[in-house]
């Protein structure tokens, strides 16, 4: 099971860095999208501090959203998706290693960007700390939940539009709790409770959507 699991892990990375444009274009989109802000709000520090972790978070989810419908809809439409079935292998286990290899193409350089994009609004190096922290428990639902939408709509046409739809309203707590921890820490305020609703959120996206991921996978199939 492991070993498929590397397999499929190793599979999708390698395709990934073949389009090497792809990989740039969601970085440049989240370095530009988080550096346009401070343009048109101006240099007033203050603003920039408490608009800046809801601007990278804006970007992170961005980003994610940017790269989902490549995350099966090319080995649905090759026929790589029913091999993945039928192998034999949980089709949960092989669908995290899809997930998983989504989240280091797009989330990982995310979080690891975030610091420097986080200078520009002034935040302070407790803040980037915390931001990043933040990041790195809130991407991979980001990735976790915007496959589920993934699969819903495999071989509808406009998925991509329609995946956004669907899961959009369900990154909203994420994208609350990730960026307010960081607020409220610049305000002097406990972040336990947003620390808290983050590793909830991760521990039920990594519990259930492989299985809700594998049911739609199927279902589609069919």
């Amino acid at each position: 099971m492991f070993s498929a699991f590397l397999s499929v892990l190793r599979k999708e990375l390698l395709l990934a860095f073949r389009q090497k444009t792809d990989v740039v274009t969601v970085l440049f989109f989240f370095l530009i999208v988080s550096s346009l802000f401070p343009l048109a709000v101006g240099p007033e520090l203050s603003t920039l501090k408490i608009i800046g972790p809801g601007v990278i978070w804006v970007g992170a989810l961005l980003c994610s959203l940017l790269a989902l419908h490549r995350v099966f809809e090319s080995d649905f439409s090759d026929g790589s998706l029913e091999h993945l079935v039928l192998s034999g292998e949980p089709l949960s286990i092989l669908v995290i290693a899809k997930i998983a290899a989504h989240w280091l193409v797009t989330g990982l350089p995310v979080v690891i960007v975030a610091p420097l994009i986080g200078l520009q609004f002034g935040l302070p190096s407790t803040s980037l700390i915390l931001l990043v922290g933040t990041l790195l428990l809130g991407t991979p639902v980001l990735s976790l939940i915007g496959s589920i939408g993934a699969a819903l709509t495999l071989g509808v046409r406009g998925g991509a539009a329609l995946t956004s739809i669907l899961i959009l309203p369900f990154y909203v707590p994420v994208l609350i709790f990730g960026a307010g921890a960081v607020v409220a820490d610049l305000q002097g305020l406990s972040i336990d409770g947003h620390i808290s609703v983050l590793l909830a959120s991760l521990c039920i996206s990594v519990a259930l959507a492989p299985l809700a991921i594998a049911s739609a996978i199927k279902i589609a199939l069919e």
